[in-house]
This record gives C-alpha cells, structure tokens and sequence, in this order.
C-alpha cells in the first residue's frame, strides 16, 4: 500500500487495465488497487462540501455486465460471429501490427462491445436488456474519454457494418448506409476522415481494413452533416413569416431526400452520432430548468431529424459517442442525468492511469487567504471571487480584477518555464494557454491587457501569436458553409487547410474562415495556427477542438455542473506524443496545468432511494397594476463619466495610505495531479513568481501603472494625450516613491525584489486607489452614460418571482409585498408604509437598481435597499447598515457620486442617500430629508 502516487500512469494503453488507482477515505492517501475500476461515475457526497472529500464512486451495473460478457466471449474466440467480422477481429488484435497502427484497449473494446450486442448468440445475451432513450429507433452509446480516439472506433464500426452487408446483401443486421451527424461545422469537418473515398481517411491511415477488402468498402456510402442540418420550418413557423412564398412546409419524403442527399434512396440507415450529449429527447410537456433554448433547439432539431429519417428510410440503429453523455435531468437546475443506454465505458480516471490522456493538476494550496467558504484556494475556483466585474458590460479598456491578474502571472510563469523547454528541445509549435470566458466583454478585456502588455509576460503578449476567438463570427461562417453543404458532391471534402488567402482586402466571409482555419489548425506546423500560443475564448472552445498542444487553462466563467468543467478541461487532455517507453511499456506522463476550473467530481443523478422533504409554502411577488401610482422609476445608468481639467495635480498629503499585505497576494501556488476526481497531495509542484521580480524594474511598474490610470482617465480628458500620459508617469511615480504605500510585513518593503512582486501583483489596487484620487481632486463636470436599450427603469419592469422567506403586504408600494431578509428590514418597512413624509417606497430586491463600484482593485456590484419618494419630491437612497467596513465606505462614496451625477443631469428630480445605522434613526433620517410633514 503506498501513501501516494508515485507512478501515475499504471496500465498499458493497448491492454486490459489490471489495476487501478483508489482513494481510501479513513486514511485519506491513494492505494493501489487490484483489479479494473468500475464502471461507474463519482458523486459529490451528500451535505459534504470538504476539500479532502473525494465523493462516492456510483456503478453502472449493466455497463459491468456487458463488461465481463464480452470479456469471456472474446476469450472464446468470438463464436457466433460471421466470417465476415471475424476476419475484422483478428485484423484488429493482430499483433504484429506497427506501432503507429496499434489499436487501444479501450477502442477494441468499444467495438467488440457493439459486435456482441449484434452477433453474439443469443444465450450470451441472455439477461442482459439495453433501456430504449423512448424513441422508435435502438441508440447504444460508448462513452469513451476525450483524446481517447473514438473516431477510429467510428471508422471500424462503419467497416464492420458495410463489408457485413456487401457480403450479404440479406443480413438485416447491417447497413451500408451511414448517415453521421456533428455537433458543429469544426466537428464534420473532422470527421470527413470516415468517408472511405477521403484523402486521409482512416481506413487506410490506421489499417481498419484489410487491404484486400478495401475495395469492399467503397461499395458503402458515408453521408457527414452538421445537426443544423436536420431543422425543417413548421407550419407554425412558416405562417409567423412575412414571406411570398406559400408553399407551406415540406413533407417527410421531401425534407429526407435533402437532409440525406446522396443517400436519399437508402433503407434502413446506420446512424452515428458524435458528441452525443447534444442529442437527447425533450420530455413532452416537461420544462427543463436551467436549460438554455439554444440547448433545447439543438436537441429538438436533432432527434426530431433522426425520427423524421426514420419514419421515411428507417433507421437500423444509432451508435452514440461521448465522454460525457449526460443530460439535464429535469428535476432541478443544473442537475444531470446518465444515458440509460450507455453499453461500454472508459472514463476519464481509466485513461490517465493508461496515460491516453494528459494529467488533470489543479490548485490546491497557495500563500494567499483562502476562500472562507471550504478554505480552498481562490485560484481553484476564479469566478465566484470576482464574477460582479466580469458579468457586467465592461469596455475592453477596463482593468481586470486584481486576483485575475495574479492568477494570470502565476499560470504565465508555469507556461514560460514550459515553453522555453518546448523551444530548447526544438518543438515547432510553442505550448499553448486557454482561456474561458463568461461573456464577450470578459475576453475583450483579457485581450487587450495581453495586447497592452498590461501583463508583464511579453511572450504571452505577442499579437501575432494571440488568437481571440470570437464565437458570433464562427457561427455565421458555420451558418454559411452549412446552408450550402447540401449542394456539395458526394465523398468532396474542405479545403486544404494549408492554402494561404491571396493578398488582398478579404471580405467579412473570407475573414470568418480564416478565423476558424486558424482556430482548427492551433498547434499544427506549417498551418494558420501553427504559431498561436494564447487563445482567449467565450464560453467553450467548439468540440472537436483537437489542439494537442495545451499546457495550461484559465477558467474565467461559472461552473455550475462537473459536466461542464470536464468538458472544458477536455479541451486540453489531448497529449503530444505517443511514444511508448521501452523500458515500462507505457507512456511517459503528460500534464496540463489548471486555474479557475473546479474539477473534482463527475456529473451525477440525485439520489431517487431519499423522498424530498416537502416545498415551503412561497409567495408570488410582483407590481400590482392597481397601485401604479406608487410606481417608481430611476434612470439606468450603466457608468459616470468624469470631465477633467487641463492640468492634473494630486495632493499625496490628501491622498489615503493604501495597505497592501503580502498575505492578501498570492505569490506561490501547489498545483497537484487529479485523478479519481480527487487530487493528490503528495505529488505537489510549486509555482512562483521570483522571475516576475527580477524582470519588473520599477520604472516599468510605474509606466504600465500610468498606462492603466490613462485608460480610466482618457474618456473625459479633451487634451493631447501626450500630455495626459506625461502627467499621469509623473503623478505616478511620485506616488510609489511617497510613504502613501504601507507595505506589511515590513521584509517585503525593504527587500527591492519582493517589493517589486508585490507592487506588480497589486497593480491594479494601485490603478484603482491612484484613479479615485486623481477623479476626486480633478473632476469639473460629470456625465451620465445611460443604458441604450432601456435608459429608465421602474418597479412596473420587476418580472413576477416566487419567495419562501417572510413577507408582509405592503401599502405605499408598487409591489404587492415586502420581503424580510432581517426583523430591521421588517421593522423599517412597517415604518415607511406609515410614515406621513413617505408617499411610496420599495425594497430594491429583483428591481435591478444597483450601481458597481471600485474595491481593492476590483469592481463589485452594489444594491441599496430601499427607495423611497418623499412629500417634497426628494427620492432618497437608503441602506440599513451597522458595523462599517472600508468596502463599506466605497460603496457610500460610490452611491454619493452617483446621486450628485444624478441630480446634475437635471432631468430626474431631486435624489438623496443616507444610511440607518438602528431602526430609531429612521424618523430622524426622513425628515432630515424630506423637512416637515406636508399638511
């Protein structure tokens, strides 16, 4: 029993696994155990919400079943089959088959499986029963762990099924038809490898076919559409569109001769689809919650496709492929639920033991504070820490939140050690960073810091090399090339990937494909993508993104299922080589390097064996129609724009201290392998950032520093701005050299180096701290930057929503009750409803009335809460508060600009703001505000 994992890889990729890695939980240390793991999927565990907890491992029983049936029949030799496949099979496991040609374990495995299913006798089969998905058609699905090569079982299925059925025509067993279906155009695109007149194709590249049947296989036809391709236009929607065109929608026969294309003809098609969790069947009238209708359109449009096929031609089975083939459940938000279908798998854990696949590390520990909630590292999960300034609309030059920054320069470092052993060993592509976004503003913001080199890592600032993924341009260029692809001849394939555009103005389309060329062929020598070393998306990166050479992941976005987070972490696990170690007979390990992506679990099901407790009684609350006259609204102001004056000048006597602790910054992260869903301990690797101190001279901290307080300053500067950044470089480093900055411990204000890191880790702080005061003192007019969509905002916008927590009716609201989050808000509440100065008020809860604010190099979002309009017009501002902070204090000084911004405007009516520090202060308050009582 060893305490930890000394040699992660364990198993041959090209034999059954004979043992595997667990988790003992009383000692809380891998062992290694005898024998394969489960199949099976790993839950989080119920009301634990532990760093050390590894969840509970969840067997898949008919999986293992099927597992050990086919194990004893190949054992056999296979009986039953015809001579057909069997000829197949022993051209498979051949073991005299190159190194190149070599087929994995898991791959001959998933196609045995689906050769049983069919041609093992009946007495094999006996007890075991595949659950339907609910349609009229079977569907069998292999899950197979990403970079594990389920196209090449793709390419031996569809072999099997042909050369079946051309040597005999009458064995309805089979089909020589195959209609594949992608989840996007970079996915189809990939897949043209299966179609046997392909330059390329996998028959021939990886052996799957004697060369003696080869010619066989031609007489089979392989048919490659996008799922967008399966959509037809309703009646329903054909009679809400303006159009001349009457013809109403097409009939199945009609819709399946285009759809099906140079298989119009065909019976009794074999259906394979990729990336099949994107197809699954919508309960009939059931609402999904926390499903998106982009989601549901896709799932619609796909087996809604593959029904109407089946009504028309017949469809003789559908093979699912997936690493993840998990759906919404239905029951709540977020919840997945497992194919029942699922007949063979090889998950995540069984192909970094065989070393398929790159090796998971995530943070585990780092010098900074960790997150209060479950005493993590922030930098395991980014986004809740900082998610108020990425969600909102941000302009690119907004700085990025400071943990943000210093995440970046931690996972920077790592990627630069990692690409100058890339370069010394002489690799012709460089190592590449990920990042995932949350919105489009995000990934503006993250590029143009790279861009500005805001960032002190040069290499990773290089334009040239920097590839910012912008997903509304792809899928226009995905739209395009799909609307046409039914038009295109039989076994035509892309372009050469390797074609250069002729120099020249390219239009928008040709500019879209030249993005995704670049995007498809990261890390490819001699392709567009060859030299990108930086790629900043949206959401996720396409599936089907096979870029092998990603070393490290930034997640900026929320991760709200562990379905997510793997399908995101499996943008990186596709390894660089596939060498085999001699000595060993296994692969050497390879690793990709994670911040901000917490993965730990594998999605999972609720537990049906536990009834829910009864739902609390709720409430609908929502603006009553017959109390409009209590409506109140509020201009939608999205920023504040400053005016300054010609000359900048700043009293650092005036000019509060800014604190920064070495405590609050992070300069070390532990990075530790993940496997099991658990990370482990004893196999940690340091990454820190005394390179960062050496390389950042303290001019250069104070020119980028300048370069950021003139982003924030430029929109109300009208000077020249070389004369703004002058003056900016000038205040700046006054600044850094003054006694304004109380660095602690003190070691670190009096060793140069680690002052340097700790100035260059804090910049953003010091942008922000510098940027307020440079505002207050400089500031001669400010203006309102409103919304453009909706300028103005009232409580008659509130959209109905439901609340279990205490409530009383209200009667000088627009609302039709108050909810209570404390006895002072209740108290309060009751106050204004009867108060004679008070003619209506509403507590800003689901109004949308909150301003964002600076803090500690961030931006937060801030939401008062009540409003209240007072007899002599005033709309006061108010906030229940005790105890003050210093963040505290940033959102007053934040509410009290907005309020002056406000009234300057003129064309809002009076506003006010004040704070109740007790429930008997608010009399006093009132008619501070609004003077004596109205007769």
């Amino acid at each position: 029993m060893t305490r930890g994992i000394d040699h992660l890889i364990i198993s041959s990729p090209f034999h059954e696994p004979e043992e595997h890695w667990g988790y003992d939980r009383e000692r809380k240390r891998f062992v290694r155990r005898a024998g394969r793991r489960p199949a099976g999927y790993v839950t989080a565990t119920p009301g634990v919400d532990s760093f050390d907890d590894p969840g509970i491992f969840v067997d898949l029983p008919e999986v293992n079943r099927i597992r050990e049936r086919v194990a004893s029949w190949r054992a056999a030799g296979w009986p039953g089959v015809t001579g057909t496949t069997k000829r197949l099979l022993e051209h498979w496991r051949d073991p005299e088959r190159g190194d190149g040609q070599r087929f994995f374990f898991c791959q001959l495995e998933a196609i045995e499986t689906l050769i049983w299913l069919a041609e093992a006798p009946a007495a094999e089969r006996q007890g075991v029963e595949v659950p339907s998905d609910g349609g009229p058609f079977a569907r069998l699905c292999v899950k197979l762990a990403t970079g594990t090569g389920k196209t090449v079982v793709m390419a031996m299925a569809i072999a099997w099924h042909v050369l079946n059925k051309v040597a005999d025509p009458q064995d309805k067993r089979f089909a020589k038809h195959v209609f594949v279906v992608a989840p996007g155009l970079t996915v189809r695109s990939r897949l043209q490898v299966l179609e046997p007149a392909h330059a390329g194709n996998y028959y021939d590249e990886f052996d799957v076919v004697p060369s003696a049947l080869r010619e066989r296989l031609r007489q089979g036809k392989v048919r490659i559409r996008n799922w967008h391709a399966l959509g037809w236009e309703t009646a329903e929607r054909l009679a809400k569109k303006r159009s001349v065109d009457k013809r109403g929608p097409k009939s199945d026969e009609a819709w399946v001769r285009e759809a099906l294309g140079e298989l119009a003809a065909a019976r009794n098609l074999l259906v394979i689809n990729d990336e099949a969790h994107h197809a699954w069947r919508v309960p009939a009238g059931q609402k999904l919650a926390g499903v998106s209708k982009a989601e549901l359109e896709e799932a619609t449009k796909w087996i809604d496709g593959l029904d109407r096929i089946h009504r028309a031609r017949g469809v003789l089975a559908a093979y699912d492929f997936s690493a993840t083939p998990f759906v919404p459940s239905g029951k709540k938000s977020q919840e997945e639920a497992l194919f029942g279908w699922i007949v063979s798998d090889f998950g995540l854990s069984d192909a970094i033991e065989s070393g398929l696949v790159k090796t998971p590390r995530v943070v585990i520990r780092d010098d900074g504070v960790p997150n209060a909630a479950d005493y993590r590292s922030k930098l395991f999960h980014i986004y809740p820490h900082v998610a108020d300034d990425l969600n909102r609309k941000a302009e690119p030059h907004a700085p990025l939140p400071q943990l943000v920054t210093n995440a970046y320069y931690l996972l920077g470092r790592d990627w630069l050690e990692t690409a100058r052993e890339w370069q010394a060993a002489g690799a012709p592509t460089p190592p590449v960073v990920i990042t995932v976004c949350n919105r489009t503003e995000t990934a503006a913001r993250i590029a143009r810091s790279f861009e500005k080199k805001r960032i002190l890592i040069d290499e990773l600032c290089d334009r040239e090399r920097l590839l910012h993924i912008d997903s509304k341009v792809l899928e226009e260029a995905e739209a395009r090339e799909e609307a046409t692809a039914a038009a295109e001849p039989s076994g035509a394939s892309d372009e050469d990937e390797s074609e250069a555009a002729p120099v020249r103005k390219l239009t928008k389309q040709e500019l879209a494909e030249a993005l995704r060329q670049q995007v498809d062929t990261v890390g490819r020598p001699g392709k567009p993508g060859a030299k990108i070393q930086n790629v900043i998306s949206v959401g996720m990166l396409s599936e089907g993104w096979d870029a092998k050479t990603v070393t490290h992941i930034m997640g900026l976005r929320a991760f709200t299922s562990q379905l997510l987070c793997e399908q995101v972490v499996g943008r990186g696990l596709r390894r660089t080589s596939y060498d085999v170690d001699s000595a060993t007979g296994l692969y050497q390990p390879e690793f990709v390097n994670i911040f901000g992506v917490p993965f730990t679990f594998l999605p999972h099901e609720a537990d049906e064996g536990t009834p829910p407790p009864p739902p609390k009684p709720r409430t609908r609350i929502e603006p009553v129609l017959e109390k409009k006259a209590f409506e109140l609204d509020w201009p939608n102001v999205v920023r504040i724009e400053q005016v300054y004056g010609q000359r900048l000048a700043l009293d650092l006597a005036r000019v509060p201290v800014l604190r920064l602790a070495a405590h609050e910054t992070i300069q070390l992260a532990e990075i530790a392998p993940t496997v099991d869903g658990k990370a482990d301990p004893t196999r940690i690797d340091q990454i820190t950032l005394e390179d960062l101190g050496r390389r950042s001279r303290i001019q250069t901290i104070a020119f980028k520093t300048a370069a950021e307080v003139f982003d924030q300053v430029k929109p109300g500067w009208a000077g020249s701005r070389e004369l703004l950044l002058g003056q900016l470089v000038r205040i700046v480093e006054r600044f850094l050299a003054s006694d304004q900055i109380a660095i602690e411990p003190r070691v670190f204000a009096d060793d140069p180096l680690r002052r340097r890191i700790l100035l260059t880790l804090n910049m953003q702080r010091i942008v922000q701290h510098l940027f307020e005061a440079i505002r207050l003192e400089n500031t001669v007019d400010r203006r309102l930057v409103l919304d453009r969509e909706r300028p103005i905002r009232s409580t008659g916008d509130m959209l109905p929503w439901y609340s279990s927590k205490p409530c009383h009716a209200t009667a000088r609201s627009h609302i039709n009750f108050c909810v209570f989050d404390s006895t002072w808000e209740a108290s309060e509440a009751f106050a204004l409803d009867h108060h004679p100065l008070v003619t209506a008020w509403v507590k800003n809860d689901h109004l949308g009335f909150d301003a964002h604010y600076l803090f500690q190099g961030g931006v937060h979002k801030y939401r008062p809460d009540f409003l209240i309009r007072l007899s002599c017009g005033v709309r006061l501002v108010l906030e229940t508060k005790g105890q003050e902070s210093d963040q505290d204090r940033a959102k007053r000084e934040f509410l009290r600009e907005w309020v002056e911004a406000v009234n300057q405007h003129g064309g809002f009516g009076r506003w006010a703001s004040d704070v109740s520090r007790s429930p008997s202060d608010l009399a006093d308050i009132l008619a501070r505000h609004g003077g004596s009582p109205a007769p």
